[in-house]
C-alpha cells in the first residue's frame, strides 16, 4: 500500500525572538525581512512546493502581525490595483495560501519544541504531517521538505527528518544522530540524542529544522515528560517510536541559513540577494567596497 500524502504542515512560531531585541519587541522575529519577504514566507512557501495544503501555525502572544501577513490587504491592494502596480500586487496575492487553509492555535507556556507541536495535535488528526522551523531558511531547488517528502514515499513512511554535518563542538546546539545504513542522501536513524556535549554525540549528524511524523508522535508528546533544558523536546518523543516505525535522515541538497542567529541571518541576505538578478550587481560593487576599505 503507497503511504498517504503529506497534506498538513505545522509552524512553531511561538518563540520571543529575545537574540534579536530591541527589533522583535513588537514585531515577531518570523517576520524579520531576508531582502523583501519575511522569514516565514520562505517556509511557507517550501511547504505549497512540496505539496501542503494546510498551514497550521502555534503562536504566541503578539504574534497577530502573522496572521495579517497571510490575509487579504484589500485597502493596500485596490491602491496598487489603482496606480497600476501589477507586479506589486501579484506578488502580495501569490503569497497567499488558498481561503481555508490556514489555521492558528497558541502556545501559551514556552515548554519546548515538542510542546508546541502538539498544540497543533487537535489540527493534525490522525495523519502524518510536517514541522517546519521557519528560523532555518532552506534555499535550493527542488525545495527541502519536497526532497523530503519524496524520500518519505521512497521509504514507506515512519519518521524522516533533515539533516546535516555539523563541526564536533557544536553537537550540544542540535539533535544529534546515530547513524545506520546509507543510500544516497538518505540514512537509517539507529538512535538521536538532544543536545549532547561534544564527547558524547554519537555523531557529527545533526537534525535541523524540518521534520515528517506520523501521528503516533502525539501519544509519546502526550506524556509530557521533561528532557534538555526541562523542556519538552520533540527528539525525545522521535526517539521512543524507535524500532516500532521506520527513522530516516535525509542530507538535502538545499543550502541552509539560521536565521535564528544574527550572523546567519546576515548571511540569508547576502546570499540570497547574490542569487537575485535585480540586485545582485548592485549587491556584489557594495562587498567589494566594504572589503577593500576594511
Amino acid at each position: 500500500m503507497p503511504a498517504p500524502r503529506i497534506r498538513k504542515a505545522v509552524f512553531p512560531v511561538a518563540g520571543m525572538g529575545t537574540r534579536f531585541l530591541p527589533a522583535t519587541k513588537a514585531i515577531p522575529k518570523e517576520m524579520l525581512p531576508v531582502i523583501d519577504k519575511p522569514v516565514i514566507q520562505y517556509g511557507v512557501e517550501e511547504a505549497r512546493e512540496a505539496g501542503i495544503e494546510q498551514f497550521i501555525f502555534v503562536t504566541g502572544r503578539g504574534k497577530h502581525v502573522i496572521e495579517d501577513h497571510f490575509d487579504h490587504a484589500y485597502e493596500l491592494e485596490s491602491l496598487l490595483s489603482a496606480r497600476e502596480k501589477t507586479k506589486e500586487l501579484h506578488g502580495l496575492l501569490e503569497s497567499l495560501p488558498n481561503t481555508g487553509a490556514v489555521s492558528f492555535t497558541r502556545q501559551q507556556k514556552p515548554l519546548g519544541l515538542g510542546h508546541a507541536v502538539l498544540c497543533a495535535q487537535h489540527l493534525v488528526g490522525n495523519e502524518p504531517f510536517a514541522v517546519v522551523l521557519p528560523d532555518d531558511l532552506m534555499v535550493g531547488q527542488p525545495g527541502a521538505l519536497k526532497q523530503m517528502v519524496a524520500a518519505w514515499r521512497e521509504i514507506g513512511g515512519g519518521v524522516v527528518v533533515a539533516a546535516e554535518e555539523k563541526p564536533r563542538e557544536e553537537t550540544q546546539r542540535y539533535g544529534v544522530i546515530a547513524p545506520g545504513p546509507s543510500k544516497g542522501p538518505i540514512t537509517e536513524v539507529l538512535g538521536v540524542v538532544e543536545k549532547p556535549k561534544p564527547a558524547e554525540a554519537p555523531s557529527n549528524l545533526c537534525i535541523i529544522g524540518r521534520y515528517i511524523l506520523p501521528p503516533e508522535i502525539f501519544s509519546e508528546l502526550e506524556r509530557r515528560e521533561r528532557g534538555a533544558g526541562n523542556e519538552i523536546q520533540l527528539t525525545d518523543a522521535m526517539a521512543r517510536l524507535l524500532g516500532r516505525l521506520p527513522f530516516h535522515a535525509v542530507t538535502t541538497s538545499c543550502a541552509r541559513y539560521d536565521c535564528g542567529d544574527k550572523v546567519g541571518f546576515l548571511h540569508a541576505n547576502l546570499a540570497v540577494g547574490l542569487a537575485r538578478p535585480d540586485i545582485a550587481p548592485a549587491l556584489r560593487l557594495i562587498i567589494n567596497a566594504l572589503r577593500h576599505s576594511a
